[in-house]
């Protein structure tokens, strides 16, 4: 006698992934299974409560107590489950918060639609135009203009240079059938009727870049990919970089064209994943800070490493992109958006556009994480930044077994009853710790006395040695390891990490002092940057680098800069919009705040208790 074994359909979004499963096996065994790393520092015990998804339709299997214990009644009422403690009962469709994937897949979730109406600078209209006669002997130029009048009523007298050089044949070829896109009365680019017309949104970040392909006339996203930036081979920071340029004009342009290059590849790969071509890019909007944007301009760096370090260029600027190297149509513009000082750049004016902080009525910070990180302040429609150098250990450099997120890193961890557990990106056995990884542990080394207030690891624990005068903590023995070697975190490490913490904490402390308020005064906090899109709030928050605030007042945005230059791409308006609040920005220089010094040293103890997160920051 056969036995048939009951199977479901699982929808897994926004991932857009879809697969039949077995009856019996737990959401996380199906998911793993469809390809989805979902966070599970626990193996799927149920105990860590990291592999949380929300069920959009279909039945599941009654909670579990651990599930309300973890996820609350108001979270289950909102469909939010634990993958391992659920089993599908029917089809279903699972919405995956960005939270509960790993490193690898949150880019893919992070192409999602701009809520906005399409107001592109660069327009596409249909010609259909006459041939020339004995009778019409009008230049091919004029042609074009006139057509573009008569039949849409646009007021155009200026044509690309380069377009000119292929006028004739693009028309001819065409048989006088033409698709025009025309930029603030200019013509750009001609080319076949009915051709896609897109546009391409760049994050410069000193690490990574961050590149999306839209479409200009309906603001979809199309494609969306990371690469990481080349220019990190002459410098982990912003500074090396700086130096590297000065050394010669030579240098600065190697620079430049490097992450050019990057760039061109990065956009040819955007296009054909939708069967598109470079030619077909009509506008590029591209942001970074400001050492970025100015190595990509060919502006002048050095006054940017010297006191009063001042950009040589504040405002937006339109640059033919041919004149940069780029791969685009023949006209195609580059935009950049302002910089608002030396140390807070374009990246964080289109954060700051990406979660409409503008628009914010209570105390908002919006906090870029990154090598230097910016953070801004916003109190109805009045903001305030800092930039805070945060150093490079948030991509686990200078961290004895740190490592960026890739196969393999350790990027959650957890004391559980006295059980050390971990997540590794892929699931594969571990070769290191990337930079949420590294929080999460300092964070539980404290909570559970490992390390102290101060920062010291204490001896009396049996994963605590010291070898050869460096005293380290033991996070995964040798015998599990990828490469046969102790996986740990010194005391070195943890000095390390308190330096960035302090960095970031004293950054929130002086804006909030500027405007005497207190912690509890804040109303939200954003969290912007690939890798603050994947710290584990509670462990940043137990070590005191946030606010001790609730859960619900924090919003992790993803790269809300990509957000940002995608609005930018899309809508002129917005784009006048951003340049005319981002000249009533006020930067302050951290270290000339009055108690700064006192205000850094404070921070650099982990945890609360000294803050003053009760009281006005004093």
């Amino acid at each position: 006698m056969t036995h048939h074994t009951k199977s479901f359909h699982i929808a897994f979004q926004p991932l857009g992934l879809r697969a039949r499963f077995p009856e019996g096996q737990s959401i996380l065994e199906c998911a793993r299974n469809a390809g989805v790393d979902l966070v599970s520092v626990c193996g799927g015990n149920g105990t860590c409560g990291k592999c949380k998804v929300q069920i959009v339709s279909g039945d599941v299997s009654e909670p579990t107590q651990r599930e309300t214990d973890v996820l609350t009644e108001s979270g289950i009422n909102k469909g939010y489950r634990m993958a391992c403690q659920t089993f599908a009962k029917s089809d279903l469709v699972i919405n995956i918060p960005a939270e509960s994937l790993s490193a690898l897949q949150r880019l893919q979730v992070e192409g999602l639609e701009i809520p906005l109406s399409p107001d592109p600078l660069v327009q596409s209209y249909h010609l259909e135009l006459s041939a020339p006669s004995l009778s019409d002997l009008r230049g091919d130029d004029i042609r074009v203009m006139d057509g573009l009048g008569k039949q849409h009523g646009i007021p155009c007298h200026t044509m690309d240079e380069a377009v000119l050089r292929s006028i004739s044949s693009t028309l001819r070829t065409n048989d006088w059938r033409v698709s025009a896109f025309v930029r603030e009365q200019e013509v750009i680019s001609l080319g076949a009727v009915d051709g896609p017309s897109l546009g391409v949104a760049i994050d410069l970040g000193t690490t990574k870049v961050a590149g999306y392909l839209v479409d200009l006339q309906t603001g979809k996203t199309l494609a969306a990919k990371g690469v990481m930036n080349p220019q990190i081979a002459y410098g982990e920071d912003v500074i090396a970089r700086i130096v590297h340029a000065r050394k010669s004009p030579e240098d600065a342009s190697m620079l430049q064209a490097k992450v050019v290059e990057s760039l061109n590849r990065l956009s040819h790969d955007l296009c054909r994943e939708v069967t598109c071509k470079q030619e077909n890019i009509q506008e590029m909007v591209i942001v970074g800070n400001t050492a970025m944007h100015h190595l990509l301009l060919n502006l002048p760096v050095g006054q940017l490493a010297k006191a009063p370090y001042v950009p040589a260029v504040s405002g937006a600027m339109d640059v033919k992109a041919r004149d940069l190297g780029f791969l685009t149509s023949k006209g195609a513009y580059v935009h950049v958006l302002p910089n608002i000082a030396a140390f807070v750049g374009a990246d964080h004016v289109a954060m700051l556009e990406g979660c409409h902080a503008w628009d914010a009525k209570g105390p908002l910070l919006a906090i870029d994480i990154g090598t230097n990180t910016e953070i801004s302040l916003a109190v109805d429609g009045h903001i305030t930044s800092v930039s805070c150098a945060s150093g490079p250990a948030f991509e686990g450099a200078h961290i004895s077994h740190g490592m960026r997120a890739s196969s393999g890193a350790i990027d959650h961890f957890q004391i559980i009853d006295g059980s050390v557990t971990y997540h590794t990106i892929q699931g594969t056995k571990p070769t290191g710790i990337c930079g949420s990884g590294i929080f999460d542990i300092l964070a539980q080394l404290f909570l559970n006395n490992i390390v102290d207030q101060s920062g010291r690891i204490i001896q009396d624990h049996p994963r605590v040695q010291d070898k050869q005068n460096i005293r380290e903590f033991i996070i995964v023995d040798k015998h599990e390891t990828a490469n046969g070697s102790n996986i740990s975190i010194t005391q070195g490490d943890v000095r390390e990490l308190q330096l960035a913490k302090a960095a970031i904490q004293t950054g929130i402390n002086v804006l909030l002092k500027d405007r005497g308020l207190a912690h509890e005064d804040v109303s939200e906090v954003v969290v912007a940057g690939a890798f603050g899109n994947y710290l584990d709030l509670s462990s940043v928050i137990a070590i005191g680098m946030f606010p001790n605030l609730t859960l619900s007042r924090f919003r992790q945005v993803g790269n809300a800069a990509g957000m940002g230059a995608k609005i930018a791409l899309i809508s002129g308006e917005r784009r006048q919009t951003i340049q005319k609040l981002t000249r009533k920005i006020r930067y302050i220089e951290l270290a000339d705040f009055p108690g700064f010094n006192d205000i850094y040293m404070k921070a650099i103890s982990l945890g609360h208790n000294q803050m003053g997160y009760s009281d006005k920051i004093q």
